[in-house]
């Protein structure tokens, strides 16, 4: 059974805890390894090889860090396969969608590469007589990323790629639950040239969270995760003056106009809604159906594609999504069904005792697609992410009612529009509360080189992740006023530019 250690200055080093957890195969429900959890003194030891390596990383060019970076993403292309088999077996999503993932987070490095454009100041020449003023972007020092299971390796390159590109040290805690990928990246990262220090990881709960927000050497935190958890990550972080970015929880709604081509749109919904098992903090969970009618024909073209869908074990390349991340989850998204129908919900399709028929995978953590009609605002199960395959249906009569929808939900991280209406939809994105709009798009994820972000009790953040929000949260400005000339007098009123 493969135990997971911690990987500091360079190698892995045993934990001094003496606390570990399992890890688990989805697909098959058996205990697959240990990972260890980090102590505090595990924590310490990486932030010190951070802080060690920062000295010299931070005076490294631009160009330098980003030819590394270079390497780095040639070594990420060449591993797509290893990387995504091992999201699939400790996550579960299904090995063509862990594939997608690390090309996502591919983006990420690619952006990252462009370090001497991006990390450029601002300069003023002779703003005053004989004078010049200019700005640079100088790193923070050492940074803190703590990841969620369900991207073990997109997310995690929002950050450390953005980070370390800067010119800062990173200590990175992944989840315990998927810790094989993040692990593999630190050994890429040696591989291909970046200094001992410069990317450390520690496997770790709640002591390595605390630490690592606590710790005067971590200048940055960056977390990805539920909403509670990204409010007591930034609330502790702020405590500790640091700067924070911390996106949390969702509830997205797609919003279907009775113009919408319904086959484009269900297609569309069916992938966003089960893909990786529901299992996307930008999945939709909710249509909102303007009209009757429109909920009518969705539901009809729905219930067709769902029954054809293939559930299967996570390397199957055919399936179009696999088992949940753990056992405990799957009885917490089967006890949301259980909530939707005490509150009086219309189950459509019940995903409820779903079985593969193989007997290997009798005991994985296999959810079917879950359909619910009849929603309404008030329900609790509504209120609440519930972040598996279960799609719920609200119906409303206007574009007014069904906007009111997600502008007033607790979380504002994505939602969409489809119709063939321009001005329904440029309404319907200039004025919903949400951070990231789609105009028939159905998971608005930005590309590297624009930002994520969500609003309200989605994320708690100064900058947004990756993309140029990413290079200023990482960094810190600089700005420089340079006179060449002799013979002032002295001044003693506040100067003046002339």
């Amino acid at each position: 059974m493969q135990k997971f250690e911690h990987f500091i200055d360079g190698a892995y080093v045993d934990s001094t805890s003496g606390n570990s957890q399992a890890v688990f195969n989805p697909s098959l429900g058996v205990e697959s390894g240990q990972v260890a959890l980090a102590s505090i003194a595990d924590v310490d030891a990486a932030v010190a090889s951070a802080e060690a390596a920062f000295q010299t990383w931070r005076h490294t060019s631009p160009l330098a860090r980003a030819r590394l970076m270079n390497k780095f993403l040639a070594i990420l292309n060449e591993r797509k396969r290893e990387l995504a088999t091992l999201i699939s077996e400790q996550h579960g999503k299904t090995i063509l969608d862990a594939e997608g993932e690390v090309i996502r987070g591919i983006e990420a490095v690619e952006f990252a590469c462009a370090a001497p454009h991006l990390l450029k100041g601002e300069f003023s020449d002779n703003v005053s007589t004989a004078m010049d003023m200019y700005s640079m972007r100088k790193p923070l020092g050492v940074t803190a990323a703590i990841t969620p299971f369900n991207f073990p390796v997109m997310v995690p390159m929002w950050m450390v790629a953005i980070s370390t590109v800067c010119g800062n040290c990173v200590v990175w805690k992944p989840s315990e639950r998927d810790p094989a990928a993040p692990l593999k990246i630190a050994e890429y990262m040696i591989e291909a040239g970046f200094p001992k220090g410069v990317l450390n990881v520690v496997n770790g709960d709640k002591v390595a969270v605390d630490r690592l927000t606590e710790h005067d050497d971590i200048k940055a935190v960056s977390f990805v995760g539920s909403t509670p958890i990204a409010k007591y990550v930034y609330d502790r972080s702020h405590a500790h003056n640091k700067r924070c970015q911390a996106m949390g929880g969702a509830k997205n709604h797609m919003i279907i106009m009775p113009d919408a081509n319904i086959e484009n749109t269900t297609n569309a919904l069916l992938g966003a809604a089960y893909g990786s098992a529901g299992e996307r903090c930008m999945a939709i969970s909710v249509a909102v159906c303007v009209g009757d009618d429109t909920a009518d024909r969705v539901i009809a073209a729905l219930t067709l594609k769902i029954k054809n869908l293939t559930i299967n074990h996570s390397m199957d390349e055919k399936a179009d999504y696999g088992p949940l991340v753990t056992k405990q989850h799957l009885e917490k998204v089967i006890s949301y069904i259980d909530m939707a129908e005490k509150e009086g919900a219309t189950l459509l399709i019940d995903g409820r005792g779903f079985k593969l028929d193989d007997d290997k995978y009798a005991n994985g953590y296999f959810l079917g697609p879950t359909l619910i009609d009849n929603v309404t605002a008030e329900m609790q199960s509504y209120k609440e992410e519930i972040f598996g395959p279960t799609l719920q249906i609200i119906r409303v009569d206007t574009l007014e009612e069904a906007m009111r929808l997600p502008s007033e939900h607790e979380f504002g991280n994505g939602t969409s529009i489809f119709t063939e209406n321009g001005a329904a939809a440029r309404q319907f994105s200039d004025n919903v509360e949400v951070g990231m709009v789609g105009i028939n798009v159905p998971i608005p994820v930005p590309m590297a080189f624009h930002s994520f972000g969500g609003w309200k009790n989605s994320a708690f953040n100064e900058h947004n992740q990756h993309g140029m929000e990413g290079i200023r949260f990482y960094t810190k400005v600089k700005t420089v006023t340079s006179r060449w000339r002799g013979g002032e007098s002295a001044e003693f009123t506040i100067p003046t530019l002339s």
